[in-house]
């Protein structure tokens, strides 16, 4: 794919990138794979809507990036007008949106002329059981002339019967694990006892408080380790939690190559409230390892039909027999892990996923040299 973006005038094209946060997390981390390996084929602009940028310490340093301050905040005419301001000054080639916290600069630019990609990957827990009828109509109005991006089925489920967008404009295209990078663990384990992982932001909507609770009455009848790989702003209350409940348990932090923690790990949990594909899934089941978690978003369509019956209700106790039933067959576990490692090499590579929004990229691009951001109006 080298030298393919860059344009006749051997300018390579500007992507401007709108984050809720540019914090550690699942589209921030598929963004920084993406911008890595394009390397200077690209050039970007990332704007954190909250000004948090700490995911920057994850790109390579070659890359031309600008991280321009906003510090406008709530959906008004006045906010619209700043927005396409700002667009007008920065004239990118492309616009690439995530997710609802960025759908006012869908809105803004929708008369400007400006190619967009709008990539969703799941919603809050004001989005948990259903869809807000409100953002419903937004999304349908405003992204119906977009290229729309979704890893999971079942967001192109909703996209295509909710939201009533063309089928031509939706892309399914799941995330990616790095397969060499996360590979399963050839030694034994060191640790004497199993070790309960999971890998996530420290956020509600993670729920880890149900995994720290399920954990507890698994260790009523089997001694376990729990490993936690994330931060966030629920930590201090699960660290409390977890004294309450005389948990024999490990806060890693916020780890940037996590890689070798989750070969320290025996099953791998995640006790979300929501989700669609998360990205530690992949890593999980690339680092060849048996899952427990609760049945949400595509977890149950993602991991070997074997792994299966050890999705969960969002249910303390469910998941702890989950997490029983597998501590109890130790053989079986293995098998199941290496069942998982198997179906992430047939269907989720990085390389598969990094080609295809290479493919959409440049395909949102192509109008570009018809388009320009000199007509836009503030």
């Amino acid at each position: 794919m080298g030298g393919i973006a860059v344009r006749e005038t051997g300018i390579a094209p500007t992507l401007m990138h709108i984050f809720p946060s540019f914090a550690a997390g699942g589209a921030q981390m598929r963004f920084v794979t993406l911008a890595n390996h394009f390397g200077a084929q690209f050039r970007h602009i990332i704007v954190a809507l909250d000004g948090d940028i700490t995911c920057q310490t994850r790109l390579d340093p070659a890359i031309e990036v600008r991280f321009p301050v906003w510090t406008q905040r709530g959906t008004n005419f006045k906010n619209l007008r700043a927005i396409r301001i700002f667009l007008r000054n920065m004239a990118p080639d492309l616009l690439i949106t995530s997710n609802w916290g960025s759908m006012d600069w869908v809105l803004a630019s929708r008369l400007t002329g400006l190619a967009h990609i709008h990539a969703e990957d799941g919603f809050g827990p004001e989005e948990r059981d259903r869809q807000i009828q409100r953002r419903v109509i937004t999304r349908s109005l405003m992204l119906r002339h977009s290229r729309v991006i979704l890893p999971s089925r079942q967001l192109v489920d909703i996209a295509r019967n909710i939201w009533k967008l063309p089928a031509k404009r939706v892309s399914y295209i799941p995330n990616g694990v790095d397969l060499k990078r996360f590979v399963p663990r050839t030694t034994e384990m060191t640790d004497p006892l199993p070790v309960i992982g999971c890998v996530a932001a420290l956020r509600p909507e993670k729920n880890l408080a149900r995994l720290l609770r399920a954990a507890a009455l698994t260790a009523r009848t089997i001694p376990i380790r729990l490993l936690i790989v994330g931060d966030g702003p629920e930590c201090h209350r699960l660290t409390a939690l977890a004294a309450e409940l005389a948990l024999n348990i490990e806060f890693a932090g916020n780890i940037p190559d996590t890689a070798a923690f989750y070969r320290r790990m025996t099953i791998f949990t995640l006790a979300s409230d929501t989700e669609q594909m998360p990205l530690s899934i992949l890593e999980a089941m690339a680092s060849g390892l048996p899952i427990a978690a609760t049945a949400v978003g595509d977890t149950g369509s993602m991991i070997a039909a074997s792994n299966r019956p050890y999705l969960t209700a969002r249910d303390d106790e469910a998941l702890s027999q989950a997490l029983n039933a597998l501590l109890a067959n130790p053989a079986h576990a293995k098998m199941i892990g290496r069942a998982n490692r198997a179906r992430a090499e047939e269907l989720f590579s990085e390389t598969r996923m990094i080609e295809e929004w290479f493919s959409v990229i440049m395909q949102a691009l192509q109008p570009a040299d018809h388009r320009s951001t000199a007509g836009i109006r503030a």
